[in-house]
């Protein structure tokens, strides 16, 4: 590649297999985001889990599963979206992700935000979150919107791995996804449903 060639996603993908900058690396895969190339919304999770190192793609295993139900709530579809995470490795036994960690991946996000250029970043949990809104808890700003600049406003929502784990917040998480819904359609980024 020469020095001069675009930044694509596709070159994006390419050079984050070749990076080792993460002790993560050593033992998983690299996943990088996937989705559509120039979505409006773009939801990003903390760290892949096994089912997504095994398959080198995001949000595939149990919560993915589930994200796409929540999706599909609202009318939309994996295609119709981009979804990421911070941390670009699985963490060994599906552990949180430590801080440096989510430091030395954080670029990559970065310069996936930069390709995508979303108008609605969704930050799925606390670990998301932390990178775009840093006085305000998962707990205290699930299901609001926040405009941070003129071009984007951040909207978290639980990560639906919560759900899964934590039955009481399943229905919270689909209250959120509703009040993203009307947020998108209010603001022009989804059809509304006839």
């Amino acid at each position: 590649m020469s020095p001069s060639s675009p930044l694509t996603l596709e070159v994006l993908q390419q050079k984050l297999k070749e990076w080792k900058g993460c002790d993560l690396a050593k033992n998983a895969k690299p996943v990088l985001g996937e989705g559509n190339p120039h979505a409006a919304v773009m939801f990003i999770g903390e760290a892949p889990g096994q089912k997504e190192d095994e398959l080198g793609r995001p949000f595939v295993g149990a919560a993915g599963q589930f994200l796409n139900t929540l999706l599909t709530s609202i009318g939309l579809k994996r295609e119709d979206v981009y979804i990421s995470n911070v941390v670009k490795y699985r963490p060994p036994e599906n552990r949180e992700p430590e801080p440096i960690e989510k430091e030395q991946c954080m670029p990559w996000l970065m310069l996936e935000i930069a390709l995508i250029k979303p108008k609605v970043i969704v930050p799925l949990g606390r670990h998301s979150l932390g990178h775009f809104i840093i006085d305000k808890t998962i707990t205290e700003s699930h299901g609001k919107a926040f405009k941070i600049s003129e071009e984007c406003t951040i909207f978290p929502i639980y990560h639906p791995a919560a759900a899964l784990h934590n039955g009481n917040l399943r229905q919270t998480l689909e209250q959120d996804f509703q009040a993203l819904g009307t947020f998108l359609k209010t603001n022009g980024y989804l059809a509304p449903t006839l």
